[in-house]
């Protein structure tokens, strides 16, 4: 029979994002002046006092294996940081998991909730490794569709109409990658009345947490009533802080939910990395003027790009409430969004990321990060036009 892998890793397409990204690398590496909007990297340096706890972390030999659950320092400091920002109290030593990104935190809460069959909900469009994870774990995606004419307004009886006996969880990120939205507490109530209703699990992704705009305000699903206990509230410090290459995430759940995503942590990577722990303690209790700081300048760079891209014609594009991503709709030339971000890549040389990777309910859109300088922004909206108009 010869040699073989897992048919259902050969069923999976590849990230979306990550590929346009290595496209554009290889036509950079040919010399063509690409611009890459097209990932979700900050293109800002991490705040220096973050980078000096590492370093000196390191220089001090903190560089072994620490406790699974994370070092105590920063259980203490995420809790805190749930309960003072979040309204939601967790305990350090039993509710609190520290891992080597946010991407993992959600992996593993998976891992210790889908057994083979079990449904796990998803707006559509969602987060690209949302259904490959589900997939992984042998549990069925499925997609709650949100209306782009409607700005993707989560409507509560789409979810109900899509719960079955076999639903295990849903998993609700805002602010939202890629759409930009940021859900109201009407929005998140319906949310919550569903999950006590049948008593499914909910991932919160809630990475993207501080970056709103115009007077927005995050909410915690877990701060509702009735919720801290059937929600895993999922963060980082990738977004917030600009540390995505540092890998650092965390969650916090019911303390029995968390003893069994532990075994998984354990099985998996054992730890997260000890010198970048000691970097999310300075990240969460130092100063946070960095962080309005970076969020002021994304402001300033949606409302640039919006503009622009609003000035194109067949293009609609709303302006972003969180997050740093642009989601227009495109009519061009009859082009599907796949079709769109190759034509855009090849002659206009700015990668952007179809709409179909997020999707099927946003054929027609595409994904641009503004987590880039304003020269590059300036670069692109000329590119985008030229080869547009």
């Amino acid at each position: 029979m010869g040699l073989r892998w897992a048919k259902k890793i050969d069923a999976l397409t590849e990230s979306m994002t990550v590929a346009v990204s290595d496209r554009a690398r290889e036509l950079q590496q040919r010399g063509v002046r690409v611009v890459n909007l097209g990932g979700g990297d900050p293109d800002f340096d991490t705040p220096p006092h973050i980078a000096a706890a590492a370093a000196a972390a390191i220089a001090k030999g903190f560089t072994h294996y620490v406790a699974s659950r994370g070092i105590p320092e920063l259980r203490k400091a995420v809790a805190a940081k749930f309960q003072r920002d979040n309204g939601v109290v967790y305990d350090p030593d039993s509710e609190i998991v520290v891992t080597a990104g946010g991407k993992l935190a959600l992996f593993i809460a998976l891992a210790a909730l889908v057994e083979p069959g079990d449904e796990v909900l998803i707006f559509d469009p969602a987060w690209v490794s949302y259904e490959p994870m589900i997939r992984m774990l042998d549990g069925v995606p499925v997609e709650v569709p949100l209306r782009p004419e409607e700005n993707f307004v989560l409507n509560p009886e789409a979810i109900r109409r899509r719960i079955t006996r076999r639903t295990r969880a849903m998993i609700l990120n805002s602010p939202n990658n890629p759409t930009g939205r940021v859900l109201t507490a009407q929005e998140l109530a319906a949310v919550a009345a569903a999950a006590r209703e049948h008593a499914i699990w909910v991932l919160s992704d809630e990475i993207y947490e501080p970056i709103v705009y115009d007077g927005r305000r995050h909410i915690s699903l877990a701060s509702l009533p009735g919720m801290r206990d059937l929600t895993v509230t999922i963060n980082g410090v990738s977004k917030t802080y600009a540390m995505t290459g540092w890998r650092l995430g965390y969650l916090g759940a019911p303390a029995a939910l968390c003893e069994q995503i532990l075994k998984v942590q354990q099985h998996v990577v054992t730890c997260a990395p000890s010198f970048t722990q000691a970097a999310g303690v300075a990240a969460l209790q130092g100063p946070q003027e960095c962080v309005a700081e970076m969020v002021a300048e994304y402001d300033r760079r949606r409302r640039f790009m919006a503009d622009a891209l609003n000035a194109i014609p067949g293009v609609r594009c709303p302006l972003p409430e969180g997050a740093f991503y642009l989601f227009p709709s495109v009519a061009y030339r009859g082009m599907d969004s796949n079709a769109l971000a190759r034509f855009l890549i090849e002659e206009a040389h700015v990668a952007v990321t179809p709409g179909a990777a997020f999707g099927r309910t946003a054929a027609q859109n595409i994904r641009l990060t503004f987590a880039t300088s304003m020269a590059n922004l300036r670069q692109a909206a000329e590119q985008l036009k030229a080869a547009m108009i």
